[in-house]
């Protein structure tokens, strides 16, 4: 998430737009067919079993062609594995971390705590 937070911060959205859409885009004043994107790739990455013809004949009554479909799901879920092995290897962020915003930061992270050593 923090990758992918400071492209969106960098490129397209403010910093609060971008803590926004972290806590809750449905209500982060998106198009409808980014919220039915996000919605699928909350759906693929926390219930991927879940997953039925109607999630994807929802996206394409957004629009979205079945490659842009299988680009969609390809991503999230490279995404969420990727995150998976950072955390448990215990990878830090880069600097580009310390140069977004606290209130961004927080957002992007939620509970992980960066740069604490953690003892067993």
């Amino acid at each position: 998430m923090l990758v992918h937070g400071a492209v969106l911060r960098k490129n397209v959205f403010s910093a609060e737009q971008v803590a926004a859409i972290v806590k809750d885009f449905r209500n982060a004043g998106l198009e409808p067919a980014e919220v039915a994107m996000l919605a699928f790739t909350q759906k693929a990455v926390l219930d991927p079993h879940g997953i039925t013809p109607g999630d994807i004949d929802d996206l394409r009554a957004h629009g979205f062609s079945d490659v842009e479909i299988l680009d969609i799901t390809l991503a999230a879920t490279a995404r969420g594995f990727f995150a998976k092995l950072l955390d448990a290897l215990g990878v830090e962020p880069d600097a580009v971390y310390l140069e977004l915003e606290e209130e961004l930061r927080q957002a992007l992270t939620g509970k992980r705590r960066f740069g604490v050593e953690v003892t067993l």
